[in-house]
């Protein structure tokens, strides 16, 4: 697993992403809790999949930086 990393889509809009590399001896139904469970319980919500040739999964998962704005006083 790699550290998140932060990125701005569009003005406003901050992404923190994480990238997993799962090997192939993963079965779809472990990964799909994987995956699950990072969701239900981090916030994450799946970005991207690229499956290698050699089966390997790359997940791209992100999930919304909420920033709260600082109050302005006159």
């Amino acid at each position: 697993m790699h550290p998140a990393a932060r990125r701005a889509l569009r003005p406003g809009v901050e992404w923190e992403f994480d990238k997993l590399v799962l090997s192939r001896e993963f079965s779809r139904n472990v990964v799909t809790k994987l995956l699950v469970e990072r969701a239900e319980h981090g916030g994450w919500e799946l970005d991207r999949v690229r499956i290698s040739p050699d089966g390997t999964r790359r997940v791209t998962l992100r999930r919304k930086i909420i920033r709260q704005q600082r109050p302005f006083y006159v």
